[in-house]
């Protein structure tokens, strides 16, 4: 009986240790699925000099100091400012777009301020980009270029993960049209029609956030009843 009751006490805290790892565990990959709230986001100092923002932490040193110093040229010489801001999600239920524009209205608070602004959002878990632009931006950016910048330069890349590429193509249009220069226009997107590709060399994306998290539930609710179960057939 003393053994019995040994045994079935190991068996319980076993199932406890299990289960608080599990609650540990989903906490941890939870905190990372979160999505980002505009309110949530620390505010914009009127002065502050910073263009590339980089909450999602994907964006290189290298390519974050190139794209600083030429924006850095640009806003000296024609006093528009440019920024690209990423995160790593953001709800599903609310468009890039509104987010954004919301963004935009949090970092710059007046007229004066909203006026020679353009912010660019890249969500990178979501996949999502979009440009909120100032009135003085406007007249020399149309509507349909800041959408094109968006939807066909920065989206392609910002689908394949290459955020980089994204932020340096965009900004390399923006500061064109910026200058009063000619629009370069989108990249031309050549469509892949290899077929040799060997199984060897395709990658397969990484579990998402919330697959994650929905296997660490399962785990959580099943072990502890599968354990319990077979320790009432092993007595």
């Amino acid at each position: 009986m003393t053994s019995k009751r040994f045994v079935k006490k190991n068996i319980s805290q076993r199932i406890l240790i299990a289960v608080l790892s599990l609650v540990w565990a989903f906490q941890v990959f939870s905190s990372g699925a979160i999505a980002s709230e505009v309110v949530d986001l620390p505010d914009l100092t009127p002065d502050d000099r910073t263009w590339v923002i980089d909450f999602a932490n994907v964006i290189s040193s290298s390519t974050e100091k190139t794209t600083s110093e030429l924006l850095e040229k640009l806003e000296l010489e024609t006093g528009n400012q440019v920024r690209f801001v990423t995160v790593q999600r953001i709800d599903f239920g609310q468009p890039a777009s509104d987010f954004v524009s919301e963004l935009f209205d949090k970092w710059f608070v007046t007229p004066a301020q909203k006026a020679n602004q353009t912010l660019v959002l890249l969500a990178t878990e979501d996949h999502r980009v979009a440009i909120k632009t100032g009135e003085a931006v406007d007249k020399l950016m149309s509507a349909e270029i800041a959408n094109s910048v968006a939807a066909e330069t920065m989206l392609f890349p910002s689908q394949k993960s290459n955020y980089n590429q994204a932020v340096t193509d965009g900004m390399n249009r923006l500061v064109a049209v910026l200058s009063g220069l000619v629009d370069p226009g989108a990249p031309v997107i050549v469509a892949e029609t290899d077929l040799s590709i060997k199984p060897s060399e395709i990658k397969t994306e990484p579990l998402s956030a919330g697959l994650i998290v929905g296997g660490f539930l399962i785990a959580a609710t099943v072990i502890p009843m599968v354990t319990y179960y077979w320790f009432q057939n092993q007595s």
